[in-house]
């Protein structure tokens, strides 16, 4: 009996001292490291293992639970937020975060560099990395959209890896970082844009969509109760009601859907949006749509980018809340993604993508994944946000 308490007390003072020791511990490499991390030729930098395995994060870029620590400073963050009880059709955009990490698995398949845009925005000047998801409750919406906002403003309005010091394009004349989001459904783009005007004011939107989504809560919806008032039809409106939109330079890109009548369109002018139809693709090509959204936004202003999935066809991409016929091919839209080279976007989303919806090819989520790709590309080759006041200031100089 003696023994068995002997060893006992032994092995508890050894686990204590194990406890008290184990943080203070370097991690062992190991003699087999180079069977797992290879080094790749080129400016691939290192891979850790094959890209079908492992934990999904996007691109499997470097994750940091950044709404709880700010110990990693980076210069473009990925954030999920999973919300899908603001959608009118088809539910499922919950799991659009997960679903998009998962269709981004191949992204870096031969190291990620954008041939089109000759850039690799995973070997460049920033530092990117995945952020994980905003908590949010699927129990009250008012509540979830408040998450979202705060959630979003926690992780943008913080010192960047790069230029922290450096004046930038905010309301304070300081440098942020960029923020991607990945929905949800398109109700979240309400809160993400109250966010965006804490930091920068009224701001220029690119809204890429089948669907105008500036509809009256009244037509869209019926608004029965304030809550109900605000959903994935409505946040344009509602979005313009609060002055969060920069005045007649936003645009529509994609639109093909029905109405309740020219009215409709009528309101959508009063939103501030000027409109790019599916169909005009037909008859001006990518070069004219492209053409159409830069002569709207400019490149001085700081802008917003929100893709809906549905702007392609369902044949591209069927797994989405509420899919359109008609709609544009994905190597269509990525070329026109391509064309924004040169605007000042200064954060991003994309939603709609309900992966209950899709293939066993998972066409939804890779092209989603594919198209976040460029506009990641796109960020980086702009440089940090802080070039912006470089670029403002030399040309006001040139206009002297």
């Amino acid at each position: 009996m003696f023994k068995f308490v002997t060893a006992v007390s032994a092995l508890a003072a050894s686990v204590a001292a194990h406890e008290n020791h184990a943080h203070d511990q370097e991690p062992m490499e190991g003699p087999l490291k180079s069977i797992w991390y290879n080094t790749l030729p080129g400016d691939g930098g290192t891979q850790a293992d094959s890209v079908f395995s492992g934990i999904s994060t996007f691109g499997r870029i470097q994750y940091s639970p950044c709404l709880t620590t700010e110990a990693v400073k980076y210069d473009i963050a990925f954030i999920g937020a999973p919300f899908d009880t603001g959608t009118s059709y088809r539910p499922g955009a919950r799991f659009g975060p997960s679903g998009i990490r998962q269709g981004s698995r191949k992204v870096r398949f031969s190291g990620g560099y954008n041939v089109p845009l000759d850039a690799n925005p995973f070997n460049s000047w920033a530092k990117v990395i995945d952020c994980g998801d905003i908590p949010v409750t699927s129990y009250d919406n008012a509540y979830a959209l408040y998450q979202i906002e705060e959630g979003h403003n926690s992780i943008m309005m913080r010192e960047p890896a790069t230029n922290a010091s450096v004046p930038g394009p905010s309301k304070k004349g300081k440098t942020f970082p960029r923020v991607i989001t990945l929905g949800g459904d398109h109700t979240i783009t309400l809160p993400l844009l109250r966010s965006m005007n804490r930091a920068y004011g009224p701001i220029t939107v690119i809204h890429f969509d089948s669907h105008l989504d500036t509809w009256k809560p009244k037509v869209f919806g019926g608004a029965p109760t304030k809550q109900a008032s605000i959903n994935h039809g409505t946040y344009f409106y509602h979005a313009s009601q609060e002055g969060l939109l920069r005045n007649d330079t936003n645009i529509h890109a994609g639109i093909r859907t029905t109405l309740s009548g020219l009215s409709d369109y009528e309101n959508d002018g009063y939103c501030g949006f000027q409109i790019v139809e599916a169909r005009e693709i037909d008859t001006i090509g990518t070069a004219g749509i492209i053409k159409k959204i830069r002569d709207r936004v400019g490149t001085t202003n700081p802008v917003y980018l929100s893709i809906d999935i549905d702007t392609l066809d369902p044949a591209f991409a069927p797994a989405t809340g509420t899919p359109e016929t008609g709609g544009w091919s994905t190597r269509e839209l990525r070329t026109i993604m391509r064309g924004l080279e040169g605007i000042n976007l200064v954060a991003a989303d994309i939603v709609e993508v309900a992966p209950a919806y899709d293939t066993n090819a998972e066409l939804t989520t890779m092209a989603a994944a594919d198209t976040l790709y460029e506009v990641m590309t796109l960020m980086v080759k702009n440089g940090p946000l802080s070039e912006m006041v470089k670029k403002d200031t030399i040309e006001a100089k040139e206009v002297l």
